[in-house]
């Protein structure tokens, strides 16, 4: 498998990684956590009672809650192209984001963010390297969101304060270094857009906030505001890990894993991250309708695309 990012020259992973069908790890995997899923249940059956139970209410509180998601999604996309001088269209970037979304979930591996990738490369002639520079520059704004978030929420708040103050000097020196070498060559990193990601980034993090509180809180009335923060945080670094789709199991584990910092038991995250996971897929499902509306496949040119990717190396 070759991996483009040029029209010119690319790289072949092949050649650094072992070769192993990538689709039945993925199956692997997959099984590995519906079995583990089965068996959890199996021996825990008073939880399926009170899954039957859970009310609609937090259903409906749920699906809206991940449309505001939705929303800041659309936010940060126009943020991040904002760090490589591309404009789109609110309703471009929308459906985009619904697509990308949906693959991003069935198919392990971000999948999503390639797509929206070669997608610009293709209509709008955006490098690759910038868009995957701007796209890096989000997921360390998120992936120190959510070390501040597991500090906040588990550790005291002079600790909390001082990480967050190394994380702003880092960033703010890495972009002045940016600059300088730079200037405006290459990608926009001065202030205001960097801060238009930042906070759209922290958006992302305080609707997660609400969403998990939502469901923890519903099991759990017990459940403070500070363990859902760590929840949160830990269950944003565990995305990082997409080795399944939408990293089912992934981030149940990781959550399991970081229990004593959350003071969560085993059951509730358990419990929580169902409720979460069959609310996402119903709100997904509608998505998948408007996609399919909206002619989402025919406006993106997305079989297009995919054949030349193919000829391009990309797959």
């Amino acid at each position: 498998m070759k991996v483009s990012y040029f029209p010119r020259k690319s790289i072949d992973i092949n050649s650094i990684m072992i070769k192993l069908p990538k689709k039945t790890i993925n199956i692997v995997l997959i099984l590995a956590t519906l079995t583990a899923a089965v068996y959890y249940f199996s021996k825990h059956k008073n939880l399926l009672s009170t899954l039957r139970h859970v009310s609609p209410i937090l259903i409906a509180e749920i699906f809206l809650l991940n449309i505001v998601m939705f929303a800041a999604l659309i936010l940060i996309f126009k943020a991040t192209l904002n760090l490589t001088k591309l404009k789109i269209g609110l309703f471009e970037n929308g459906l985009l984001n619904a697509y990308s979304m949906f693959i991003n979930f069935f198919i392990p591996g971000q999948a999503g963010p390639a797509f929206r990738g070669y997608y610009l490369y293709k209509k709008y002639k955006l490098k690759i390297l910038d868009y995957t520079l701007a796209t890096v520059i989000y997921y360390v704004f998120y992936g120190l969101i959510s070390v501040v978030l597991v500090f906040a929420g588990s550790k005291p708040w002079w600790m909390t304060v001082s990480v967050a103050a190394i994380i702003i000097g880092i960033i703010a020196l890495g972009s002045r270094i940016y600059l300088k070498r730079y200037k405006e060559e290459k990608l926009n990193l001065r202030m205001k857009p960097l801060l238009y990601l930042f906070l759209a980034t922290l958006l992302q993090s305080v609707v997660q906030i609400v969403i998990y509180f939502s469901e923890l809180h519903y099991l759990n009335h017990n459940i403070n505001f500070n363990q859902v923060v760590t929840y949160t945080g830990a269950a944003n670094l565990a995305l990082f890990v997409g080795l399944t789709p939408g990293a089912i199991g992934v981030r149940e584990t990781f959550l399991i894993l970081t229990e004593k910092l959350n003071h969560i038991t085993s059951s509730t995250i358990v419990l929580a991250n169902v409720i979460d996971r069959s609310v996402f897929v119903i709100f997904l499902l509608c998505l998948g309708v408007l996609i399919l509306a909206f002619k989402a496949k025919d406006r993106l040119s997305v079989d297009n695309i995919k054949q030349a990717g193919a000829e391009s190396g990309i797959k």
